[in-house]
């Protein structure tokens, strides 16, 4: 594809119209958490709205607790949960799962997505806490439906993370063509990013003035972001 993903995590319905308006793609619905990078599962109240208002896709965090690692029990709801979620209108799911070991827990990963055949979904930044990236992403790369991996290449984000991310995407077309960089992007990151082959970005704090979560989603941020990527792009491709 030529035309990059943009996605916008969002809070509320509120957030709807800034992102949409600013030429987003898509959207993450998650409820955040303090000193975490993922965020937990919305109540339906919350997501009902969002997916309702939304004229684009919409993904759903699929956790329940503030760990990477579920038990049998979670398992169930979190598929009761998606499926609640995909009634009202989600378009895919996030989630990310880890073992003891701090490993991709591909097992849980691969029962999950199988629960939900057909359902596209990205792998949340957990991936950011394994221990070792190569093999994470060699371990990614096995799942099924899996269309999108959201990493800042460090648990502190793009700050610390793009450059090994970078060298990731630039030595495999197939990690460029899943990785959605998040956490902290910045304007001068995206064309070398986009030379690697990424086509998904992702923009969180930086669609809301201030950076702040207590303000809503700006239209014209985003669309800051929207002609930026597109640009960046276009280059490669005349």
């Amino acid at each position: 594809m030529n035309r990059a993903v943009l996605e916008v995590a969002v809070l509320s319905d509120r957030d709807v119209a800034g992102a949409v308006e600013g030429g987003a793609d898509r959207l993450l619905l998650a409820v955040p958490q303090p000193d975490d990078v993922v965020g937990t599962s919305p109540d339906l109240a919350v997501a009902s709205p969002v997916l309702r208002e939304s004229p684009v896709p919409v993904r759903v965090v699929l956790r329940l607790n503030d760990g990477y690692t579920t038990t049998g029990g979670e398992f169930t709801r979190l598929v009761g949960l998606a499926e609640e979620y995909l009634a009202l209108g989600a378009e895919g799911v996030c989630f990310g799962f880890l073992d003891a070991d701090l490993e991709v827990d591909t097992g849980i990963c691969r029962a999950l997505a199988e629960a939900l055949p057909g359902v596209p979904w990205t792998f949340s930044r957990a991936v950011d806490a394994t221990l070792d990236a190569r093999r994470s992403w060699r371990r990614l790369l096995d799942l099924p439906g899996l269309s999108a991996v959201s990493s800042g290449g460090s648990p502190r984000g793009l700050t610390q993370g793009y450059d090994d991310l970078l060298a990731l995407a630039e030595a495999s077309p197939s990690v460029a063509a899943l990785l959605m960089p998040s956490g902290g992007l910045v304007a001068e990151q995206v064309p070398w990013l986009a030379r690697a082959g990424v086509r998904q970005l992702q923009i969180d704090e930086q669609a809301r003035p201030g950076g702040s979560a207590k303000a809503y989603v700006d239209a014209a941020l985003v669309r800051s972001w929207r002609t930026l990527v597109d640009s960046a792009v276009d280059r490669l491709v005349r």
